[in-house]
């Protein structure tokens, strides 16, 4: 980095760092670092914000329908012998 101290700011809750577009060609081995202590690195060329550096979130978190299954009726015939009956009407 050219001063190595990245230009910080708080936007809500979310830590931000800020580099110039030359900063972050530097800092290239170091993003992941910078993402994880950080949260959000800006990338600026003459001022204006050119890109914006998000860390993926790892963790997928796979919803339960279970409210939704619970609330279905309960069909007393299974899906495969509905699925043969509608091909057998056509």
């Amino acid at each position: 980095m050219a001063n190595d101290v990245p230009h910080q700011s708080l936007q809500g809750a979310i830590a931000s760092v800020q580099l110039f577009i030359r900063e972050a060609r530097q800092s290239l081995s170091n993003l992941e670092q910078i993402l994880t202590q950080e949260g959000e690195v800006t990338i600026t060329r003459r001022g204006k914000a050119i890109a914006r550096l998000l860390p993926l979130n790892r963790e997928l978190v796979i919803p339960s329908h279970r409210a939704l299954r619970d609330k279905s009726a309960y069909l007393d015939a299974g899906s495969e012998q509905l699925v043969r009956m509608d091909r057998d009407e056509r």
